[in-house]
């Protein structure tokens, strides 16, 4: 939170500024680091796997959801005139071949199910696959083309997944020897944290544990922490790879990046994640040949790609091995949310063949009763 709270006050520094030479009315962020530090004392940690009791009538269960380290699964059990409910919250549901986090955790029987469906009408290509398609992108960027390629990459998950990958290909040999960036404080952070979790790793990242004791570190990697040192990346000449947030592209240091490069036909932007359609980073999937960034428009020249088989949320048959432990005679009703209508229709005709015999599609703002 307060690293969100340092980039919103930044950008709409700068924003401001611009807006100041244009004599237009300044802009305020959502919320500033002073907000953020206040809401920590509010904050109550509960494990997984511990039953925990909100009062008499309600009682939380939080189950791995193997989205990201820390994701959880939601299950409720709510005593209500004398009656047991028993509701689950899927939240963001991760995959069953990860290649750093543990799979998804079974979760008890429930009675209504509230569950994900992004990725309901697809599966995903190998990590094998993404791996073989980054190194293709630093070859040809970095080696033939001598220009930058910048990768925005959320920092949680995102970041740690492609560090793993570079790590992967130094120790099969196939590592270019080149400058990797790391430009994002919260992203340099949360790398740290997350190797204080190694529990929370799958079987094949612990055994390559016992011989590399860093899985995300590699000859060439760089963090970069001060804001100089961002800047000074930008006036380089020399070819380089640049990890750096948001994922979107919509904020964050790598819409610096962006759009100090991407007028060099030399330079790739690779989109390493989903995008919402309006972020910078949706709309460069769209292949402009213009793009508004800071207000200014820039004439997109550097090549725009994407890795697509990264993605934190499990495909159709991760969605549907995670309700595998369900008796689909006792769920009473299963709603499917977080989706697009088209895709969620195709999972849900998946589940009623599976024998789950209530799969809704709520409407925003739809009120159900459950009883």
């Amino acid at each position: 939170l307060i690293d969100s709270a340092r980039i919103q006050e930044a950008d709409v520094e700068y924003i401001n500024r611009q807006r100041d030479k244009e004599r237009r009315k300044h802009i305020e962020p959502l919320y500033n680091e002073e907000d953020a530090v206040a809401v920590f004392p509010l904050f109550e940690t509960i494990p997984y796997n511990e039953h925990f009791k909100i009062d008499d009538q309600v009682e939380l269960l939080y189950t791995d959801a193997g989205h990201i380290i820390g994701s959880a699964a939601v299950n409720l059990r709510i005593k209500e005139n004398g009656k047991v409910t028993r509701l689950t919250f899927s939240g963001d549901l991760g995959r069953y071949r990860d290649m750093i986090l543990r799979s998804p955790q079974l979760f008890p029987q429930a009675d209504y199910i509230i569950m994900e469906s992004t990725y309901g009408d697809r599966l995903h290509d190998m990590v094998t696959v993404a791996t073989d398609k980054l190194l293709e992108h630093i070859n040809k960027t970095c080696l033939q083309q001598k220009g930058k390629l910048i990768l925005p990459a959320f920092s949680l998950g995102r970041t740690q997944e492609i560090l793993f990958m570079l790590n992967h290909l130094e120790l099969q040999g196939r590592l270019p020897d080149l400058p990797y960036y790391v430009d994002s404080p919260l992203s340099i952070k949360i790398t740290n944290a997350v190797k204080q979790y190694p529990d929370y790793f799958n079987g094949n990242v612990q055994n390559l544990l016992k011989t590399d004791k860093d899985v995300f570190a590699f000859k060439g990697l760089e963090y970069i922490d001060k804001v100089e040192d961002s800047i000074a990346l930008n006036s380089m000449r020399e070819p380089c790879v640049i990890i750096s947030s948001s994922g979107m592209a919509e904020a964050g240091r790598v819409k610096h990046h962006i759009s100090n490069n991407i007028e060099n036909p030399n330079n790739t932007i690779l989109l390493t994640g989903y995008c919402e359609p309006e972020s910078l980073g949706g709309r460069l999937k769209q292949h402009p040949q213009q793009v508004r960034i800071f207000g200014k428009i820039f004439t997109v020249k550097a090549a725009i790609d994407e890795i697509t088989s990264l993605s934190a949320h499990g495909d159709y048959e991760d969605m549907s091995q995670w309700l595998a432990c369900q008796d689909p005679r006792d769920i009473r009703k299963l709603f499917l949310v977080h989706g697009e209508y088209e895709v969620q229709q195709r999972f849900r005709e998946r589940l009623l063949k599976k024998g789950f015999a209530d799969v809704q599609i709520p409407e925003l703002h739809q009120e159900i009763g459950l009883g």
